[in-house]
């Protein structure tokens, strides 16, 4: 398998992508394309005594920034490292891109370049949330602000072939995320979408298990949470907020005196353990769900060890086969 990785985009480019691309290397095998400032890019590996190792450098002098026009940026610096990355990848240089840069722009650069599947009507970024019991994908999680019934109906499907097929749940639960579990609730998006997947499951095509409302999602409500993109994100960062605040609060339970220091000693392992579940390092990176080719988006922040991460996350995903399952499925997708 070759990874293609956009080696200049993200706050912490180029150096920790190409110490993560180093790390994934070393961990995994399998064969590398770092796209960006040659020069720059060979004088880091070198830092990492990575000369030895899979990874070649596919040459590009420009960088698209979180300022650009996501709309037009990619068409507009098509020899920035995001854009390279793209159209290697659609020319068969390689079976997936990772970039950890400006979301809009790669979603638009993804469309443009390596097209939607057939069928599909709007490309989805999912998300993986920590919940009870493990983690609960969250689609549309900001892509797409406003969206059908159909648009909806989609992304229950492919969240619940990339659940089962990538992250090995079995059956996987589909929720719609709504303001009441009731089959009433919601405004007219949700009524009808609620009907189509009420309908899919009826044909035994998914496991729809109803309204859930935001607050059942983390207590492992579904496995797969729908929700159109404003919701979506809306959601996400409220989560990453809450999680965040609390992790504060906790810290400064335990930094009170001598004694809170001491319980937090003997809790320190599980502390550990809380910490990586609410680590987006631990996760990586997420596919555009609907992309004819895989593109993963890496988190902005991302350091070396998410760039690892999104790296084994596009493994899993290009040999799952998740594209060729949407493309077998299409026709009860669409209207």
């Amino acid at each position: 398998m070759k990874l293609i990785i956009d080696a200049m985009s993200g706050d912490n480019a180029p150096e920790a992508i190409v110490s993560g691309c180093v790390m994934a290397a070393r961990e995994f095998g399998q064969e590398y394309i770092l796209v960006g400032k040659e020069d720059v890019i060979r004088d880091l590996l070198k830092k990492e005594n990575a000369e030895d190792l899979p990874i070649s450098i596919h040459p590009a002098a420009d960088v698209i920034d979180m300022h650009d026009d996501p709309a037009t940026a990619v068409r507009r610096k098509k020899d920035s490292s995001m854009s390279a990355a793209l159209y290697l990848l659609r020319d068969g240089g390689g079976d997936a891109v990772i970039s950890a840069g400006n979301t809009g722009a790669l979603l638009s650069g993804a469309t443009l370049v390596d097209k939607r599947i057939k069928g599909i009507r709007r490309a989805a970024l999912p998300t993986a949330l920590p919940c009870k019991g493990g983690r609960v994908l969250l689609l549309d999680s900001g892509a797409n602000a406003e969206c059908t019934p159909e648009y909806l109906l989609q992304f229950a499907y492919m969240g619940s072939f990339y659940m089962e097929k990538v992250m090995g749940v079995k059956n996987p639960r589909v929720g719609l995320v709504n303001n009441g579990a009731e089959d009433t609730k919601g405004d007219t998006l949700r009524k009808e979408t609620y009907q189509m997947l009420q309908q899919a499951a009826a044909e035994g095509r998914i496991n729809f298990v109803g309204n859930v409302e935001g607050s059942d999602v983390p207590k492992g409500a579904c496995d797969v949470a729908v929700a159109d993109g404003f919701t979506g994100n809306v959601m996400l960062k409220t989560v990453e907020g809450v999680a965040s605040f609390l992790m504060g609060e906790l810290k400064n339970i335990f930094l009170q005196n001598t004694r809170t220091k001491f319980a937090y000693l003997l809790l320190k392992p599980a502390m550990g353990g809380l910490k990586k579940l609410l680590s987006a390092s631990e996760v990586g990176g997420a596919p555009f769900l609907g992309i004819s080719k895989p593109v993963f988006k890496a988190h902005g922040s991302s350091d070396a060890r998410a760039i690892r991460s999104a790296v084994k996350q596009a493994m899993a995903y290009v040999d799952a086969d998740v594209v060729g399952e949407i493309e077998r499925n299409i026709d009860h997708m669409t209207l």
